[in-house]
């Protein structure tokens, strides 16, 4: 118990700080596996009745990649930006040529 105890604690922490990352895919990512792998942890060493590290462990793993996949996959293709100014190309596509 005590040892959950911890694990949502550092929970509380990690999860404020993962929640100011920018928008690019790899700050996402970061911020995926860090929240995956809290979650995976806390239900891990829940879950395990026998071996509760072993099972926050295996958890949090498990957690931390799935979070960095789907924070990865889910950032904006243009980092979050919004655009300034369109332009077009030489085929007549409006591009963003400046960004805020």
């Amino acid at each position: 118990m005590a040892e959950l105890l911890r694990i949502l604690a550092a929970a509380g922490i990690a999860m404020s700080v993962a929640a100011c990352a920018s928008d690019s895919p790899g700050d996402r990512a970061a911020g995926g596996a860090v929240i995956g792998g809290i979650g995976g942890a806390a239900v891990g060493a829940a879950v395990s009745n026998r071996h509760p590290g072993r099972g926050a462990l295996i958890g949090g793993a498990v957690g931390a990649v799935g979070g960095a996949a789907v924070g990865a996959a889910t950032a904006p293709p243009d980092g979050g930006r919004s655009c300034a100014r369109v332009g077009y190309d030489e085929y007549g596509n409006r591009v963003c040529t400046a960004y805020y």
